[in-house]
């Protein structure tokens, strides 16, 4: 089965491109764009899903196996493929164990923070030792995942990093044990 990407088109006249407009017509700006200006993710048809459900299972895989599981040629599983990473709609990346390549401390660090949460969640993203950052609801404002060389590497990325960042009003950390599942598997629900 043969399938693409397909663009639906208003008929009414209003929605034609508009020269005084440049963000283009109103159906693309509405695909990149939600009312509060928030970016909305890319729609994703079942050929694409497929795709990413392929590799998740293995990054590797050959373009070839994948494009007989989804009906599509080497060629255009490869269009897709690098559509898919323009987007940002997925990585492919080599996923490591820590502990394995030295780094023997990881932690969950909730913060709590003062004011706008933006330019705290964008310092911990330029930090080398921060995976992974979440702003929420709840008992934290932010989620912060580290990982570390050891107990000392951590104190210091807490303690004279987090903290005295502007807005951060308190930490909790989450010191990691032992690793129980790391998965990547979770599909296309």
């Amino acid at each position: 089965m043969h399938s693409e990407l397909v663009a639906s088109r208003s008929a009414d006249p209003k929605d034609s491109r508009d020269s005084r407009d440049p963000r283009g017509s109103r159906e693309s700006r509405d695909s990149r764009e939600s009312r509060n200006g928030t970016p909305q993710p890319p729609q994703l048809d079942a050929v694409s899903l497929g795709i990413i459900e392929q590799l998740q299972e293995d990054g590797r895989r050959p373009y070839a196996a994948i494009g007989k599981a989804v009906g599509l040629s080497e060629a255009a599983v490869r269009q897709r493929v690098q559509k898919l990473l323009d987007q940002g709609v997925m990585q492919i990346v080599a996923v490591t164990d820590p502990l394995t390549v030295g780094f023997r401390r990881q932690a969950m660090v909730g913060i709590n923070a003062d004011g706008d949460l933006e330019p705290v969640a964008e310092a911990l993203t330029a930090m080398q030792e921060v995976e992974y950052v979440v702003m929420t609801a709840g008992s934290f404002d932010i989620l912060a995942e580290i990982v570390c060389e050891d107990d000392d590497h951590l104190l210091d990325v807490i303690n004279k990093r987090i903290r005295i960042l502007p807005g951060v009003r308190s930490t909790e950390s989450f010191v990691y044990l032992k690793l129980k599942k790391q998965t990547y598997m979770w599909g296309t629900r």
